[in-house]
């Protein structure tokens, strides 16, 4: 307890896996805010256009977007078709557990002349993979977060598409590892190692599933070599609200009549129940949850102080999904006490203790 501490600007906390701080106390991606108001943006959109003409025009289309519906597709999808005059193919991964509102996204979204793919993985299979992530790794929705990697460069690697373009590099906008924070290109073995968390092989190896039912699960393992895998943040000043208020205007973008579960926004990540699940598990590893993370957002970009940001995190942080909670049981077939003993067996007991069958932190956030 001694050892764990406090962004002095934000509210990440030291536990935060692969994160660093400064001597003055501030991490990396309160830094990283600081480092983008004079960054030079000109010259990485000179990289990104010697990009996208190194892509332009070699396939049917020039680049893959995955997308949900939601703010950060729909603003890439925005600005490389509007400014960019780029032809993508958008793809999405259907989540398990899907919420009507992300359905609702989606359609409004590809109502506007899309063309795109829907990829459905072996729902069975998805269900064994992110049963594995729940039990052994303590993650909310670990096969379908493969798929989200996984099915894009299927999909490119097949259609001869050399290009593929996500949205925000969570680790260096966020707080972790900065190795791509002046590298644009990342490639397969960086997905597997930061974004699934080193623990893919394992998984796939643990699931004892047939190969034809983990298509959608795989890197292949031809024509990927020439694939340039990126992120939109890394060529232009990343802002999630912005973001949001563009995918409304332009993209139709609903945002919900309430917040989401475990924080104050109620705009973003809406179209799964898994997502509540994984980020309680993520409060209860590492003491900080989804209002931590949406707080942090809110103090870069300027628009809250961290003493508000401070106060809404005590409110928010570490709710229990309870709506979704029927689902759960039913979706990874355990009964209620199997489900909570995972649950118990996940939380970190230096930060937490139990009381009344609650989770209650033993730390108070620093001043």
């Amino acid at each position: 307890m001694n050892n764990i501490f406090w962004c002095k600007t934000c509210l990440n906390m030291s536990t935060r896996p692969r994160i660093s701080f400064n001597k003055n106390g501030s991490c990396n991606a309160c830094e990283w805010s600081k480092e983008k108001v004079n960054l030079n943006w000109s010259s990485r959109e000179r990289e990104l256009k010697k990009l996208l003409t190194k892509h332009k025009n070699k396939s049917s289309y020039d680049c893959v977007i995955p997308v949900s519906g939601g703010k950060d597709g729909s603003y890439v999808t925005d600005r490389l078709i509007n400014k960019y005059n780029l032809k993508p193919l958008c793809v999405t991964v259907r989540p398990p557990l899907e919420l009507d509102i992300g359905k609702t996204n989606l359609i409004n979204f590809l109502e506007k002349g899309i063309d795109h793919i829907h990829v459905t993985p072996n729902l069975k299979a998805m269900a064994v993979l992110d049963k594995i992530g729940f039990i052994n790794y303590g993650q909310g929705y670990f096969g379908w977060m493969t798929a989200v990697h996984t099915a894009p460069v299927i999909i490119a690697s097949q259609l001869n598409i050399n290009l593929i373009m996500y949205g925000e590099d969570g680790e260096v906008e966020y707080g972790g590892t900065t190795q791509y924070k002046y590298n644009p290109i990342y490639n397969i073995k960086h997905q597997k190692k930061v974004f699934l968390n080193d623990t893919y092989d394992d998984s796939i190896k643990k699931s004892k599933l047939k190969d034809k039912d983990l298509y959608w699960f795989k890197f292949p393992k031809k024509n990927t070599s020439k694939i340039d895998l990126t992120h939109y943040s890394y060529f232009e000043k990343w802002d999630p609200y912005n973001n949001y208020l563009v995918a409304k205007k332009n993209w139709g973008l609903q945002e919900l009549s309430s917040n989401n579960p475990g924080t104050f926004t109620n705009f973003a990540q809406n179209d799964q129940a898994l997502i509540s699940l994984h980020y309680y598990l993520m409060y209860i590893k590492f003491g900080f949850g989804r209002a931590t993370q949406d707080a942090g957002i809110e103090i870069r970009r300027g628009s809250m102080s961290r003493a508000q940001a401070k106060n809404l995190v005590k409110i928010y942080d570490g709710i229990f999904p309870e709506e979704h909670f029927d689902n759960y049981l039913k979706y990874f077939n355990l009964t209620e006490s199997a489900f909570f003993k995972n649950i118990d067996k996940w939380a970190n007991k230096k930060l937490f203790t139990k009381t009344n069958n609650i989770w209650k932190p033993k730390f108070k956030i620093d001043d």
